[in-house]
């Protein structure tokens, strides 16, 4: 959409000839860039959340006068239109609050801040041991757990980039497991935080993800597998996700179920003309559109 801008990270660990071709697909676009600074990623390491400020901060720096940031993975697809998208962002519930489900920090969490781990670069992270504990947060932070995404206003992203208590906060997440999924909501717990929301507990419809241990009660299983306790969705799970109305659901695998994204692609690209307010032009068909599929989907999200 050319009212966006867009800020991609690649992995600095990716093959060179992969890096050269998002490169040479963003320079499509005017409004698209790579991330001055990439971070060789770690699952559950700093390296994460890195990628992230790094990305945030070319941000920051754009000329386009963007109201909300929105961030991603590759394994992320979009449910709402961009149309629908911003009316979500700007309702009244949203338009002046950041989105960062989570709750206080459960007891069965708190290893992943109480004792200190190392990122193996590229690999994993380690718990360095029982013995290495680590201090109490600055400022006498209440720890929050939750969602490493979020969708969060100018102001705040100011806030994170420039506070004292953000930048503080950040270094002591250093040696942190997984801090992405407890530094965007503590920050948004502070009351003088721009957009901040203090009671928002898991509110914001920010994902549509099946967890492994909420089978039963939120979701009717996964359709096609289990990777690290999150569904990566086959084409059986596309009517659950739809009808969860969500801003985008998590996780898709191009080659172990490529028809999930193939049959949610022509749905959601199918939506996106219904709302066009100008006349559709015939580049904007997806080459392998088929009304069949379109119908069976429309169906669904009915169901």
């Amino acid at each position: 959409m050319p009212q966006n801008v867009y800020c991609i990270h690649v992995d600095a660990k990716a093959p060179p000839e992969y890096q050269e071709a998002v490169q040479r697909l963003v320079s499509c676009f005017k409004n698209a860039f790579l991330s001055r600074r990439s971070e060789t990623v770690t699952y559950a390491g700093f390296s994460r959340l890195q990628a992230d400020l790094n990305c945030m901060t070319d941000l920051a720096k754009s000329k386009i006068g963007w109201r909300k940031v929105v961030n991603l993975c590759g394994q992320d697809f979009p449910i709402m239109s961009n149309l629908e998208l911003v009316r979500y962002m700007q309702s009244k519930e949203w338009r002046d609050r950041n989105m960062t489900p989570g709750v206080k920090q459960p007891v069965s969490m708190r290893h992943r801040t109480q004792l200190q781990h190392q990122e193996i670069t590229g690999f994993h992270v380690v718990r360095k041991g029982w013995s290495f504990k680590k201090g109490p947060p600055p400022h006498r932070l209440q720890i929050y757990f939750g969602t490493a995404y979020y969708a969060l206003t100018r102001p705040f992203v100011d806030f994170v980039l420039e506070s004292p208590i953000a930048k503080d906060l950040l270094e002591w997440s250093k040696d942190t497991f997984s801090p992405d999924e407890h530094y965007w909501v503590t920050l948004n717990h502070i009351k003088d935080a721009p957009g901040s929301h203090i009671d928002g507990g898991w509110a914001g419809n920010i994902r549509a993800i099946k967890w492994r241990d909420q089978e039963g009660r939120t979701h009717n299983g996964c359709k096609g597998r289990y990777v690290r306790d999150i569904c990566v969705f086959g084409v059986d799970d596309l009517s659950w996700i739809i009808n969860k109305k969500s801003m985008f659901a998590n996780k898709f695998e191009s080659k172990t179920f490529p028809e999930a994204l193939d049959c949610l692609e022509k749905w959601h690209r199918n939506m996106v003309l219904n709302q066009a307010t100008v006349p559709i032009e015939p580049s904007w068909l997806l080459t392998t559109q088929s009304n069949s599929s379109m119908e069976y989907y429309n169906s669904s999200a009915g169901a």
